[in-house]
């Protein structure tokens, strides 16, 4: 069905040069798609095929778009590593790009419990905290420099998780008390890619180093690896439900799950 509705993107509103990153679902069962070779975010209803195009502004050239996320107003905010962080109006229709402090960069993104939006920016190496009444980008330092922020993910107490892809750790913002700690990753050489927190709050990585799925338990503070039945799987993207995890094997074209319970 994914395959069918990208089919249709392309074919319904054609681009010189179409790159879709990443597609989101908006509550009423509409499809968002962050076309970061085109320069323009698709929608697209399964429903009846309807195919709308909202490109970004002539101030946001060559932006690179890859991650979005909705916000608790239905806006979609969304990432662009030529070095903007902006969003989308889905019903008034309006799409805004922001410079990004340090330029390039921007990546995962993520919305906090306070209802702030939270991005990873990886050649900026921090966390970028955005008011969405102002839409106003601020740095958040974590405690190693250089160290790659690729993505990010909220647990349910608020507290910002990051994949730090440089420096082989895991970071943790808590906005409660403006403090970070980081966890260097088991191995070698760990390079943490995707990030996401499951219903218990348990956080799990994709490490390209190991070519493993890392579990990490917040309470122990311990860490587990469990390796990838592909050779070099190159997992880009974790999403989950209550029992399960699911990866994007993005070099092998496959999807992996693993039962959490």
């Amino acid at each position: 069905m994914i395959e069918l509705l990208l089919s249709l993107v392309l074919a319904v509103a054609p681009a010189p040069i179409s790159e879709p990153y990443q597609l989101v679902v908006e509550p009423q069962g509409t499809l968002l798609v962050a076309d970061g070779g085109s320069g323009r975010i698709v929608r697209v209803d399964p429903r009846t095929e309807a195919v709308r195009v909202f490109p970004l502004p002539g101030s946001a050239p060559d932006a690179n778009l890859n991650t979005a996320v909705f916000d608790r107003r239905g806006v979609l905010w969304f990432t662009g590593q030529g070095g903007f962080y902006g969003r989308l109006d889905p019903h008034a229709g309006r799409v805004e790009a922001f410079p990004a402090p340090r330029g390039f960069g921007p990546y995962g993104i993520t919305v906090g419990r306070d209802g702030l939006v939270y991005y990873a920016s990886l050649a900026g190496s921090y966390l970028g905290r955005v008011d969405p009444r102002t839409a106003k980008a601020t740095v958040l330092q974590p405690p190693t420099r250089g160290q790659g922020a690729r993505r990010a993910w909220a647990d349910s107490r608020g507290r910002i998780w990051i994949s730090e892809w440089n420096a082989g750790k895991l970071g943790r913002y808590d906005p409660a008390t403006r403090r970070w700690r980081e966890w260097k990753l088991p191995g070698a050489s760990p390079m943490p890619y995707a990030i996401y927190v499951d219903d218990r709050d348990i956080v799990w990585l994709s490490d390209f180093g190991a070519n493993a799925l890392v579990r990490f338990d917040p309470r122990t503070q311990r860490f587990r690896t469990i390796r990838l039945p592909s050779r070099d799987a190159a997992v880009r993207q974790l999403l989950g439900r209550p029992g399960q995890l699911w990866g994007a094997e993005s070099a092998v074209d496959r999807i992996v799950v693993v039962r959490t319970r």
